[in-house]
């Protein structure tokens, strides 16, 4: 596909609590834009207040989409992402106006500029519960768990291989699609678009944490308590483990329980989001497509309007805008 052909999109990555809202906001009214999230937890109806959905008054009338639209007791992978974010995308982009995609989950975006699925490490308790079964029920019956799901894999796997056995299950139970078919994606795929991709950097990590505390206090003062506690009894962290993980109610959990206080929780819920930043900035940081934009100068964050006019500036080196 030629580079002309492709569709000019822009993306605002970062770590959490970095002003990825703010901006995109701001870009789609100067630039007619609508947003697509990219986030895997935002899918999620009735997960509001711990995923940092944007309320009506953040939107300021900017369609966004690919938010609430999964029932959270059922997975969602990235497979399914992908295709509905790609048909966002398209329509956004038939009727004249500026795709943005706006989120924190690298993995999404990646496989959606890249038309295909790239292999990443995926949550490190999918793999322990691998690992647990295989030592119960032995290498052959987790061999099999793979031969029921892609047959080409586990044909290329010895099953005394549990290391690659797992890696192979792994990659099907979080995004959705076999190994083979990544593997082959992977090899194929062409990206049908041209990407700006800018990256919101905190030179000073402490300012950055700053704004995580805040951003969590905020959340408790909004009902984040009150949400946890009717998802728990909703059943939705017992059906679906990736909701079960989701950063903002794992870590209430014990104190609903009465395992901890309240101030444990909010501490070891401060925590948790400080590493999934890092996490965050490691994996954008990999990416030689993200062109930074630092938030801070002379100490201080930088105003809205002066990230704005650089992120703008960006996309028209970039042709992306004229």
């Amino acid at each position: 596909m030629a580079k002309q052909d492709k569709i000019g999109l822009l993306a605002v990555v970062g770590p959490t609590a970095s002003g990825k809202t703010a901006l995109s906001v701001a870009l789609a009214e100067r630039l007619g834009g609508e947003i697509v999230s990219c986030d895997s937890m935002q899918v999620y109806c009735g997960m509001d207040i711990g995923t940092a959905k944007p309320t009506a008054e953040e939107r300021a009338g900017i369609p966004h989409y690919m938010i609430d639209v999964a029932d959270p007791h059922i997975p969602y992978s990235a497979a399914e992402y992908v295709a509905a974010a790609q048909a966002c995308i398209s329509d956004i982009h038939s009727r004249g106006k500026l795709p943005i995609l706006c989120g924190g989950t690298g993995m999404y975006l990646d496989s959606l500029l890249r038309g295909g699925f790239e292999e990443t490490a995926t949550d490190p308790a999918l793999r322990q519960s691998l690992l647990d079964f295989a030592a119960q029920y032995g290498s052959h019956a987790l061999h099999e768990r793979l031969r029921a799901v892609d047959p080409e894999s586990a044909d290329a796997i010895h099953e005394n291989n549990v290391k690659r056995v797992v890696r192979a299950l792994e990659i099907y139970e979080s995004t959705g699609i076999t190994k083979t078919v990544s593997d082959r994606l992977s090899r194929t795929s062409v990206s049908p678009y041209r990407a700006a991709v800018i990256g919101l950097d905190y030179p000073d990590r402490e300012i950055l944490y700053e704004r995580i505390a805040r951003r969590v206090e905020q959340m408790l003062t909004d009902g984040l308590v009150e949400e946890t506690r009717a998802l728990e009894a909703a059943g939705v962290f017992a059906t679906n483990a990736t909701a079960a993980q989701a950063i903002g109610y794992k870590e209430l959990l014990p104190y609903l329980r009465g395992d901890c206080t309240a101030d444990e929780a909010t501490a070891t819920l401060i925590t948790a989001t400080r590493r999934y930043a890092k996490r965050q900035l490691t994996w954008f940081r990999a990416k030689q497509y993200v062109y930074w934009i630092p938030m801070m100068h002379d100490g201080s964050v930088r105003a809205l309007s002066e990230v704005l006019d650089e992120a703008i500036a960006y996309c028209r080196s970039e042709i992306l805008i004229p």
